[in-house]
């Protein structure tokens, strides 16, 4: 891996965000990006911190602008800091533009995207996954890692695999972009219906695949409902996991990584989750 992006709400900054990106681009020896989504319509304020007697206040907005420059500043500086130190190529981006269109822009020309899977980027707090990262993932152009709001060094790889093409898809992407990780203990877990065999659709295929790409990989199948069974799975004893899945998008013909088991996974594990698409 050659570039890898990580998306910032200046006025928010993410240090779980920048945990995971710097621990990758040491992994890799990539190039790191600090994307800050300058939105010229986003500010920390709110028109009524700026009204006075029912008139908006010039003095108040400046006020409450240079606050947001400052603090702007400071995330820069935070990440500029943290990059110095881990002795890493790195490059700030500010983009001005609306911050969903900027990023998914930066997305064409990445390998990677890294993103806090809380970033709103308005005022209040929404349940995850926020309507932010749900349309980012619609359109993102590159893999991404949606990260939870506090690290845990990676020392376990859990591939989800349902024989679709998405999800071996994805299986390959982290293998390409992330080959020194492969040394890591590696589990492929798969779901089949409770009235099903226990083995693996394409076993022959994927088994001769894996031992190329994952070496130490070792494969758990299970009957059940598939998202009942994915979260009891990664719930149990798993916290230093990041889990690699398939699809977002729309319409993406697997009976697993429809646009709902991301926001689950989002919602219930707690983990970083590397989502690739497979268009």
């Amino acid at each position: 891996m050659k570039k890898i992006i990580t998306a910032f709400d200046g006025l928010k900054y993410s240090k779980c965000a920048e945990s995971y990106a710097l621990f990758l681009a040491k992994q890799t020896n990539a190039h790191m990006v600090g994307v800050f989504m300058d939105d010229p319509i986003y500010t920390s304020y709110k028109i009524s911190d700026v009204m006075v007697k029912g008139n908006v206040s010039n003095e108040l907005i400046k006020e409450h602008e240079d606050k947001d420059k400052a603090t702007r500043k400071l995330a820069t500086d935070n990440f500029e800091k943290s990059c110095q130190k881990e002795k890493l190529e790195y490059s700030i981006h500010h983009d001005k533009n609306i911050a969903l269109i900027g990023l998914l822009h930066e997305s064409i020309y990445a390998d990677l995207l890294v993103i806090d899977s809380k970033e709103t980027l308005t005022h209040y707090t929404e349940k995850i996954p926020t309507r932010f990262i749900r349309e980012l993932l619609t359109d993102v152009q590159c893999p991404t890692l949606i990260v939870p709001q506090r690290y845990k060094p990676i020392q376990k790889l859990i591939l989800l695999y349902d024989g679709s093409p998405s999800s071996v898809y994805a299986i390959k992407m982290f293998s390409y972009l992330l080959p020194q990780m492969k040394h890591l203990d590696t589990e492929v877990l798969s779901v089949n219906p409770t009235d099903s065999y226990m083995h693996l659709k394409d076993n022959k295929l994927i088994k001769e695949f894996l031992k190329r790409h994952f070496p130490k990989a070792k494969f758990i199948v299970t009957r059940g409902l598939v998202e009942d069974e994915i979260i009891k799975y990664l719930k149990n004893d798993q916290a230093n996991a990041l889990v690699i899945m398939g699809a977002y998008r729309r319409g993406a013909v697997s009976r697993w990584f429809r646009e709902s088991m991301a926001d689950v996974l989002m919602k219930e594990v707690k983990l970083p989750l590397f989502i690739a698409h497979y268009k």
